[in-house]
């Protein structure tokens, strides 16, 4: 059964929410190939060192910015469970309001089931990613 977490924004309470009805890790691993593969194209032109996500063991590339007060996130990743896990990011974090994305902590992972079922590098760079600067502080400053 599926349970809301509370104070995730909506999209990313549905991401949440479908990882908690796969209820085998190779069912979640499916879910984030299929993700990675519907990750839009990241430009060539971005993938430089200040779009680059640190702490992570694959290469990650974040972009953000601002769209009618909404974030909009642009990302790519060598590795394809990563780039799963960043579109998962991307797909629940994408036209959320910076302020709610500020208050935004790590522990929603939890409840997707997959922090079991990752290599701890995996983990920590997931981790990373939700925190890092590029998931929203930096477009609050911007705009």
């Amino acid at each position: 059964m599926t349970q809301p977490v509370p104070d995730l924004p909506a999209e990313l309470n549905k991401m949440v929410q479908r990882f908690q009805r796969a209820t085998e890790p190779k069912r979640r691993y499916e879910q984030l190939l299929w993700l990675a593969q519907k990750l839009e194209a990241f430009p060539e032109d971005s993938k430089i060192e200040a779009n680059k996500v640190s702490g992570c063991v694959s290469q990650v590339y974040v972009t953000a910015s601002m769209q009618d007060g909404k974030v909009l996130y642009c990302g790519d990743s060598d590795a394809q469970l990563t780039k799963g896990l960043l579109a998962f990011l991307i797909k629940g974090l994408n036209g959320t309001s910076p302020e709610d994305i500020v208050r935004l902590t790590p522990d929603f992972i939890q409840h997707t089931g997959l922090a079991v079922s990752l290599t701890p590098s995996r983990a920590n760079g997931f981790h990373t990613s939700s925190k890092n600067a590029g998931f929203g502080t930096d477009v609050l400053y911007e705009s």
